[in-house]
């Protein structure tokens, strides 16, 4: 699947967003990777022990500690989000929205999960869905 410069625009406007809502600092780096569901096959595989593909993974690279900074405390990075697009592709079509919708909602997802954000519990993930349509919301990105 080609990435098109619809598809760059929105994860980007997305994470821009999410930086602002939550007081990210400017310097911060986040790695956005759009795969195919192989690639995050075999990620979910290596790093979680399950051996299928999924939509979206995420890994944070401060894990409750002090931010990973690089060439000194102006550049901090955050982690890395791989999103599978045809996972997400085939999620729009069953969910009734677009792929745009897809992609945000997934880029929302992963960048939660490296603020420290999860969905173990009922609770936790009734927080965690609250927390994705504030951001998607003042993209004008709500549920259909």
């Amino acid at each position: 699947m080609i990435v098109t410069p619809q598809m760059e625009q929105i994860v980007i406007a997305v994470l821009n967003k999410a930086a602002e809502a939550y007081g990210i600092e400017p310097h911060t780096e986040v790695s956005l990777v759009l795969a195919d569901d192989e690639y995050i096959r075999v990620l979910n595989r290596q790093y979680r022990d399950k051996d299928c593909s999924t939509d979206v993974l995420s890994f944070a690279l401060n894990e409750g500690e002090e931010p990973l900074m690089v060439d000194g405390p102006e550049e901090v990075l955050l982690g890395d989000i791989i999103i599978s697009l045809e996972t997400a592709t085939r999620q729009a079509e069953e969910y009734g929205h677009s792929l745009e919708r897809e992609l945000a909602y997934l880029t929302v997802h992963g960048i939660l999960h490296l603020l420290g954000y999860d969905h173990m519990s009922e609770e936790d993930k009734k927080e965690m869905r609250q927390e994705e349509e504030y951001v998607l919301s003042f993209l004008g990105i709500t549920r259909v």
